[in-house]
């Protein structure tokens, strides 16, 4: 299904060349102020065309509401939020039909759909469909405030050097991928809950729904497996359950214990990079060469801080709703 989450819960809509993308949000408590502006931050940090080795694909982003806001103030009910689609060249995909591009969900779309999938720009697969999960997670961080989530890249292309590692692609004439960490400060004791609704698991299911992420680590994360116990562990210092390290990234047993919480993911390099390839014509029934065209990012993850900050504030509020921490009524 297309839904998540149990109280909060956000279910997205269209595809990249349809006439519009979108998201409804249940959940969201009355009587809170919302407008356009509060929007405009996060989806101009998304967008593409904004930083060097971003797709020049240019949209407005702006939601329309179309339910759940009256006067200015959301009312309780679901709230839908609609994004145009006006800076589309179908006419890119359509040239390219014949060849299922590798790395993309092409294949398999057409196979599951059997045939009657938008292919345009990658229909409902595509990376505009984040500008919803950001548009949800702006909702999301209304109801959490004061709580900053904070997302930063730590890595493009195995260089700390954002620049250095954006250089390697052009120098390449390729894509490349990195790692973008995020990190919460101030959560409570308690949230999450043994195995299955661990914030762990909740905050991975999560962030695959976001295209390109490979994997995901908490804390120490893979470096923990080269670690003995004695210091891995991290040694409690006083009553609000501070603890001396944080190698468990601020969740243990699944449950916050009030520290920082940490994690990184990693980002693949985009799919539709500029080299040409050898890979499968449906047409022909032949391995024949390709290379794609349009419009496209040379690494995803210089637009993933926002979309990583959004499904994490997504999470955290599902949570804090099913702990009572938010008011389901804004005085």
């Amino acid at each position: 299904m297309n839904q998540f989450g149990k109280l909060f819960t956000i279910s997205i809509f269209g595809e990249s060349h349809g006439e519009s993308v979108g998201v409804v949000i249940d959940g969201c408590p009355a009587g809170m102020p919302i407008s356009v502006e509060d929007f405009i931050e996060d989806t101009e940090r998304r967008k593409g065309g904004m930083q060097k080795g971003t797709t020049p694909r240019q949209e407005e982003d702006l939601p329309l509401f179309k339910s759940g806001v009256f006067n200015g103030k959301t009312t309780g009910a679901p709230l839908t939020l609609l994004f145009e689609n006006k800076n589309t060249r179908s006419g890119d995909y359509e040239k390219q039909r014949a060849v299922p591009r590798p790395g993309h969900a092409d294949f398999v779309a057409n196979k599951k759909f059997g045939g009657f999938e938008d292919y345009r720009g990658g229909g409902h697969f595509s990376g505009r469909l984040t500008l919803c999960l950001v548009a949800a997670g702006v909702v999301a961080k209304k109801m959490l405030a004061p709580l900053k989530i904070v997302a930063t890249i730590t890595a493009i292309g195995g260089e700390t050097d954002v620049e250095q590692g954006l250089q390697k692609a052009i120098t390449n004439k390729d894509s490349v991928g990195g790692i973008v960490e995020c990190r919460v400060a101030n959560l409570p004791i308690g949230l999450g809950e043994p195995f299955f609704d661990s914030v762990e698991s909740l905050i991975a299911h999560a962030v695959f729904a976001i295209p390109a992420v490979r994997g995901i680590e908490f804390g120490t994360g893979f470096k923990a497996a080269d670690m003995f116990g004695i210091d891995h562990n991290d040694a409690i210092e006083n009553g609000d359950g501070k603890t001396i390290t944080n190698h468990a990234g601020g969740i243990v047993g699944g449950i916050t214990n009030s520290n920082e919480l940490v994690f990184r993911i990693a980002i693949k390099p985009t799919s539709s990079t500029p080299k040409e390839q050898q890979t499968y014509n449906w047409e022909t029934d032949q391995v024949d060469g390709f290379a794609v065209r349009g419009r496209h990012d040379l690494c995803i993850a210089l637009r993933v801080p926002p979309v990583l900050e959004a499904v994490t504030a997504i999470t955290l509020a599902d949570l804090m709703l099913r702990e009572q921490r938010i008011k389901r009524v804004y005085s």
